[in-house]
C-alpha cells in the first residue's frame, strides 16, 4: 500500500510538472527587454522611464546598449529574442535597426514596439505592436504659428540637429510649409549643428559675422542652444536675438525662466519611455490585439509663463506627474498605473 501511495504520488508531481494548473502560466513573472541606441542622456533617460513603470507593474527588465554600433545592435536584438523576453522595445539610432527588430520579433512571436522611430517601422512588412514617437511635424507648425503670432515680419535662421536625420527633416519641413501658408515669417538661413554645441556656436558665430539680417535663432535642442545663448552672451548681443529651442531639458528650463530663451516645446524621453512600456504591457497581457498604431505624445510648448508648471515642462527624470499625465492623453494606458508613483 505504502508503495502504491508513493507511486501515485510521484506521478502527481510529474503531471502537475507537464500539465500546470490553469492560471500558472498567468503567475509568469513578465520580462521586457529594451534596446537602448547608446549612453546618451536622451537615451538613458528614456531607459529610466521605461524601467521605472516596468517596477511598478512587477515586470523585470533587460536593459541591452548597443553604444551606436550597427552589428551590436542586431546581437541585442538577437540576444533579447534567445533569452525568450515577453516582449521588447527598441530605440533604434539607424532606420534599419528598427526594421531587423520588427523582423526577428515576428519570426519569434514577441511583441515589439519602437521608440522614436518616426513610424518607419509601421511601413516595413512586418508587424509590429506600437511606434511611439513625438509629433515632429505637429512641433514644426506649433513654432511657425507662434512666430507669426508673436514676431510678425521677423526672419528666422535655424540650428538643425543632424540634417540626415529624419525628425530634423520633419520639424523643418512642417515649419517651413506652414511659414509660408502663414506669410508672416521667412527662414533666411539653415545651418547643420549636428547636435554638436561647438559645431552649433560656430555656425552662429559665422552667420552674424556674415552680415546676414535675421532676429530669431531656432535651434534644435537645448544643449545647442545653452551654448549659443553663452557665445552670443559673450559677445554682448544676446538682446539683438530672439532664440528657441527644442526639448524642455534640465539644461534649457532654467534659460526660459532667465527670458533668455524665449520659447521651447517640451520632449520628455522619461515619459516616452513609460508610454513605450505600458503600450507594450497593454498587448503582452491581451487586452489590445491591435498593430501598427502610432502613438504620439503631445505637443506642450513652454514659455517663462509656464516654465514652472511640472504639466507643461514635463520632467525628463522620473516623477509622478507621468502618471497624472499618462492617464489624460492616453487614459487607456493610464488604466495601468497606480493611483500613486511608490516611493524612491
Amino acid at each position: 500500500m505504502k508503495r502504491l501511495l508513493v507511486a501515485l504520488m510521484l506521478g502527481l508531481v510529474i503531471l502537475a510538472m507537464v500539465f500546470p494548473a490553469p492560471g500558472f502560466a498567468k503567475e509568469k513573472k513578465l520580462v521586457y527587454g529594451y534596446v537602448t541606441p547608446g549612453p546618451d542622456t536622451w537615451y538613458k533617460k528614456g531607459v529610466d522611464g521605461f524601467v521605472w513603470t516596468a517596477k511598478m507593474l512587477g515586470i523585470d527588465t533587460i536593459v541591452l546598449n548597443s553604444d551606436y554600433d550597427a552589428s551590436k545592435e542586431v546581437s541585442n536584438i538577437e540576444s533579447l529574442v534567445t533569452q525568450g523576453v515577453d516582449g521588447m522595445a527598441i530605440f533604434s539610432f539607424n532606420p534599419q535597426g528598427a526594421i531587423t527588430a520588427a523582423r526577428k520579433c515576428q519570426e519569434a512571436g514577441i511583441p515589439l514596439v519602437t521608440v522614436d522611430n518616426c513610424g518607419q517601422a509601421l511601413s516595413s512588412e512586418y508587424d509590429i505592436v506600437a511606434a511611439i514617437d513625438f509629433d515632429w511635424a505637429a512641433m514644426g507648425k506649433n513654432y511657425a504659428e507662434y512666430m507669426a503670432e508673436h514676431y510678425p515680419g521677423k526672419k528666422v535662421a535655424l540650428i538643425t540637429g543632424l540634417l540626415e536625420h529624419l525628425p530634423v527633416q520633419m520639424i523643418n519641413a512642417a515649419m517651413k510649409e506652414r511659414m509660408g501658408e502663414l506669410g508672416k515669417n521667412q527662414i533666411v538661413a539653415m545651418r547643420d549643428g549636428k547636435y554638436d554645441p561647438p559645431v552649433a556656436v560656430n555656425q552662429v558665430q559665422d552667420l552674424v559675422q556674415s552680415g546676414l539680417e535675421f532676429d530669431i535663432l531656432w535651434i534644435m535642442n537645448e544643449d545647442m542652444a545653452a551654448a549659443v545663448v553663452r557665445y552670443l552672451k559673450g559677445e554682448g548681443i544676446l538682446d539683438r536675438y530672439i532664440v528657441m529651442a527644442q526639448n524642455g531639458s534640465p539644461v534649457g528650463i532654467p534659460l526660459v525662466k532667465a527670458g533668455e530663451m524665449d520659447y521651447t516645446i517640451s520632449s520628455s524621453p522619461g515619459w516616452e519611455g513609460m508610454v513605450a512600456l505600458l503600450a507594450l504591457h497593454q498587448h503582452v497581457v491581451g487586452d489590445s490585439k491591435e498593430l501598427n498604431q502610432w502613438i504620439m505624445l503631445p505637443v506642450i510648448p513652454v514659455t517663462k509663463d509656464t516654465s514652472l508648471d511640472k504639466r507643461k515642462v514635463v520632467p525628463w527624470d522620473t516623477d509622478e506627474v507621468w502618471l497624472e499625465l499618462t492617464r489624460e492623453y492616453l487614459p487607456a494606458l493610464g488604466g495601468y498605473l497606480p493611483a500613486e508613483a511608490p516611493k524612491q
